[in-house]
This record gives C-alpha cells, sequence and structure tokens, in this order.
C-alpha cells in the first residue's frame, strides 16, 4: 500500500488545470522540504515520509543505524537542521563531517545534553536520539517543526510505550517474536507480521495505525560511499 505520511501544509488554492492523458508522462513533481524520500516501494513508486510538522511529530525507527544516518542526511539536504543525540559520537563524526560543508547542518550532543534549537517554519529541526535500547526521557520533546526520531536497535521495556506515542514507526527486520509484539501494538495484519522477521536490508515497514508501506532505501552513490550499502545491524 503506497501513501505518504506527513504532508504538510496545504498550498493556496487554484484553479484547477486539466492535462491530457498522452501529456502525463512529460510531468514531473518536485519533492519539497516538507518530505525526503525514504525509498521506493515493491512497483519502484518513491515513498515520502514528511518530518516538518506544525504541530509535534515524533517517530520511533526500530532499525538500524544506516537507516537513521541516511535520513539525517537527506533531511539535512532538505535545510532542516539536525540534532543527533548519542552515546556514540564516534560512530557519527565522519557523516558530521561530511555533511556540513562549513556548516553545522548536523551537530553532536551528548545524551541529555541537546539545547533548545528554536525550530520555525523556514528552519526546521529534526533531533535524533541514538541512545541506546534504553533511551531516557529526552529533555528536548517535540514541538511545531521540532519532530524527533528515535532509533531503537530492537524491541526493549521503553519500545511499547514509545511506539504507542509515535506518529509514525518505521520498523525493519525483528525477530518472531518482537514482530508479533509490534503487531498487537500497531495494530498490522497477520501477514505484515510475518513479513517483519523477513525483511531484507534496507527495506522498512513504514506505519501508522490506519496506513503501512513498505520501501526499499537504496543510498545515492555519495550516500553509499560516506555510509556503506543498507545493514541492518550496525
Amino acid at each position: 500500500m503506497a501513501s505518504r505520511y506527513g504532508q504538510g501544509l496545504l498550498g493556496p488554492r487554484r484553479t484547477e488545470h486539466a492535462v491530457p492523458g498522452d501529456h502525463l508522462a512529460a510531468l514531473s513533481l518536485p519533492i519539497g522540504d516538507d518530505g525526503v524520500v525514504v525509498g521506493n516501494d515493491a512497483e519502484g513508486r518513491p515513498q515520502v515520509v514528511g518530518f516538518h510538522h506544525p504541530t509535534s511529530y515524533d517517530v520511533v525507527l526500530v532499525g538500524g543505524l544506516w537507516t537513521a544516518q541516511v535520513l539525517a542526511l537527506r533531511l539535512a539536504g532538505t535545510g532542516a537542521r539536525i540534532a543527533v543525540e548519542t552515546g556514540r559520537a564516534h560512530v557519527w563524526t565522519n557523516l558530521v563531517q561530511a555533511a556540513g560543508a562549513g556548516q553545522e547542518c548536523i551537530t553532536l550532543y551528548d545524551v541529555g545534553r541537546v539545547p533548545p534549537m528554536g525550530p520555525t517554519v523556514s528552519s526546521p529541526v529534526l533531533v535524533v536520539r541514538d541512545c541506546g535500547m534504553r533511551p531516557p526521557r529526552g529533555r528536548v520533546a517535540s514541538m511545531p517543526w521540532q519532530s524527533v526520531l528515535t532509533l531503537l536497535p530492537y524491541l526493549s521495556p521503553v519500545a511499547p510505550r514509545l511506539l504507542r506515542g509515535a506518529g509514525l514507526a518505521g520498523i525493519q527486520r525483528v525477530s518472531p517474536d518482537e514482530a508479533q509484539q509490534i503487531g498487537r501494538i500497531m495494530q498490522l495484519p497477520q501477514q505484515d507480521v510475518d513479513a517483519l522477521s523477513t525483511l531484507g536490508d534496507g527495506v522498512t515497514l513504514w506505519c501508522t495505525r490506519r496506513e503501512r508501506s513498505y520501501a526499499l532505501t537504496q543510498p545515492t552513490d555519495a550516500e553509499s560511499g560516506l555510509l556503506g550499502t543498507a545493514r541492518r545491524l550496525d
């Protein structure tokens, strides 16, 4: 099922235009700064996730560091400021240096040390919480134009609370037992529960309790040169 999450602000209302069917192939649709392409679905169609919202927005990714870093790079490319809260700064250092190009678009902070970021509609923020299996409650919470992405390598005792409070969950390959637990929390059909323990590297099920979409994240040449190939384990 293809879905677009987090569509952002509606644009101005304009008069409708009709386009002949044989002209549609010539059209291209730009991806605005309200979302990033997280991958393609089984038919090769791009799947877009919006992270910038006028309300608080929390995302939980049960998956690998590689995917979280690709998302951070792509969001930085839209002009968002990225604050990474982590206890393992060494695994982020190369990415921060490569993404900066002389500017601090991705900044590292120790766990519990993220300062107020002052997000605005023209300067949105993503806080990436890479704090292990049991991330402490963050000092900086989601708010308008500041979303929080919490990375969990696997399920842990705090995962159910985080998943229930999230506006969006990304699930990569997990064990069958973890898949059953996630299925109950996210109200997934059994076929999706069964699939979660068989997903390939780079495949993520992005889901809410109403919508689901699988996406295969394929890195650009620059991303693969910096981060390597897709992998579920760090």
